[in-house]
């Protein structure tokens, strides 16, 4: 997902791993689009973890053997700064990752090639293939996804003389188990100072940051600073604290390393524990309802193929292998995402019934917006977001929007 998918485990470094041994065609030739025969193909990936990768390779490898084809996966360390390279220098990946926060401006730049109407037959979940439409064309095909949900330390949970009766229903019960789970050197509630988790209760407060038309920026509307008064109220009491206050990167560092009894955050968490935590246990529960009911996040990502390449058809016919049912549950099992497919999400609620509460997620969950200049303003918020322990909320948003809006106007 990766990510996504907008997971927050960085690659460290840039990697790159040949499939099988050729060079990779670049440059952009208009007629050439489509390919006969095998192809050689370029595949750049933001990998939330080597686990992701090497499943990504594994799925690549098998459509490279069938088709006797050439694929080359690299892992970018700055996905959008080596995009921006390729697409400048005219010879970009053929395939290549894309969050939705960059989806309008490439697609508005023109480096996009919009194959939505070759995959209609893919039962995409309606919810993702709207985040990648832009101007009425679905541009790329969803990769996978996830939600945001609650996820707690059992044990933790269980010293404190929890029970599954008290999984939270709403914000006031939040505040009182976050309370009772700030003890023995853990507080109760870590979650980041970041749109991409402080949105979960925008959404639940009945607010977002864009206006339903998508066409003006609300990030100070009233339902926003009623959800960063709440988050404010849990930091006040210090049963919650933020990433940044903890010394934590992510919130699954901080369950990992015993300092938080509860996170918000996706399924990737599982991978993280996997690794640095095995045998812990955790339970994953719906986010707590907010004044107008549930509310989460979902991340995706899609899978973009460049205007400028001269494989396209290789390219569109990769995209249907690595969408297929078979892959996306085998991704699903590797490390933590949910297939993007209605098809794919029946088998993957009945195999993974510990997950049902990132399930529920997507039948109310929201996508970030697409809209060309969105990476801008996500950054300038969330530049914002990290002075939230000190600033009186609507203060903040304020702020927030007024230096936000260029961005989004440029």
């Amino acid at each position: 997902m990766t990510s996504p998918t907008l997971r927050r485990t960085a690659v460290a470094a840039l990697t790159t791993s040949a499939l099988a041994l050729g060079a990779c065609t670049g440059g952009f030739a208009e007629e050439q689009t489509t390919s006969t025969g095998p192809t050689r193909l370029r595949v750049l990936v933001a990998a939330s973890s080597d686990v992701e990768l090497a499943a990504v390779r594994r799925s690549v490898a098998g459509w490279a053997t069938r088709t006797g084809s050439t694929v080359e996966v690299s892992a970018a360390a700055r996905l959008t700064e080596e995009l921006a390279k390729g697409f400048a220098g005219g010879s970009p990946p053929d395939l290549f990752y894309v969050e939705p926060a960059m989806l309008g401006t490439y697609a508005k730049a023109g480096n996009l090639y919009a194959y939505g109407d070759q995959v209609a037959d893919v039962p995409y979940l309606p919810a993702l293939t709207r985040t990648f439409t832009y101007r009425g064309r679905l541009q790329c095909a969803p990769k996978d996804f996830s939600t945001l949900a609650l996820v707690i330390d059992q044990e933790r949970w269980e010293a404190a003389g929890l029970t599954a009766s008290d999984l939270p229903r709403d914000w006031a019960q939040l505040r009182t188990v976050a309370a009772r789970l700030t003890r023995d050197g853990a507080v109760g509630l870590v979650l980041a100072p970041e749109l991409q988790r402080v949105g979960a209760f925008m959404t639940q407060a009945g607010g977002w940051v864009l206006s339903p038309d998508g066409g003006t920026l609300t990030i100070s509307s009233p339902a926003n600073v009623h959800a960063l008064q709440e988050i404010r109220r849990l930091l006040d009491t210090g049963h919650a604290r933020l990433t940044t206050q903890v010394d934590a990167g992510w919130a699954g560092q901080a369950l990992v390393d015993r300092r938080a009894a509860m996170v918000i955050e996706g399924n990737w968490v599982r991978g993280a524990l996997a690794k640095d935590a095995p045998g812990r246990r955790i339970t994953v529960a719906e986010l707590p309802a907010g004044p107008v009911g549930r509310g989460t996040l979902m991340f995706t990502t899609c899978w973009g193929i460049a205007a400028a390449s001269p494989h396209r058809d290789a390219a569109v016919d990769l995209v249907r292998h690595l969408g297929s049912d078979t892959e996306q549950l085998a991704a699903a099992k590797a490390f933590g995402v949910m297939p993007s497919t209605t098809s794919a999400m029946r088998s993957y609620a009945r195999q993974a019934p510990q997950d049902a509460a990132f399930v529920k997620g997507a039948s109310y969950g929201r996508g970030m917006p697409n809209l060309p200049g969105f990476s801008a303003v996500v950054d300038e918020l969330n530049a914002h977001l990290q002075t939230l322990p000190t600033t009186e909320a609507g203060v903040l948003l304020r702020d927030a929007q007024r230096v936000a809006e260029p961005a989004l106007q440029e």
